[in-house]
């Protein structure tokens, strides 16, 4: 739908990807939003890192250790911050998706988990 913030594509996606895949870990990312200097003090000292994507979905697949999504409005735009940590994520051996809305975000992530598991994951059972 034209016009959704980015937080409301993102509530619509976590809601799919409970409804359609209940058992896969899916977390949000709190990065984002308006602080007053004490929190943003102690939240990046907790670890909070800008640029971190909005989201992480802990299952393992194909080459990859998990996949990551930065969620975006329909005109929304990737920062510098963001670019930078999401090259690094895939470096490393995520999956890296940046998503304009929920359909595109669902989509992709789909997918993702249509990738074959790894042999020693599948082995721990």
């Amino acid at each position: 739908m034209a016009g959704r913030s980015e937080h409301a594509e993102q509530a619509v996606f976590v809601g799919r990807m409970r409804n359609f895949h209940p058992d896969v870990l899916v977390a949000a990312v709190p990065n984002g939003g308006l602080r007053d200097k004490r929190v943003a003090a102690k939240l990046k000292a907790e670890g909070v890192l800008p640029g971190f994507p909005d989201l992480v979905v802990m299952e393992p697949r194909g080459e990859y250790h998990g996949a990551v999504v930065e969620m975006k409005s329909l005109t929304g735009r990737v920062s510098t911050d963001q670019a930078r940590v999401l090259g690094r994520l895939r470096r490393k051996g995520y999956h890296v998706v940046v998503a304009r809305g929920a359909d595109e975000a669902f989509a992709e992530v789909e997918r993702y988990l249509a990738l074959e598991t790894l042999d020693a994951f599948r082995a721990l059972g």
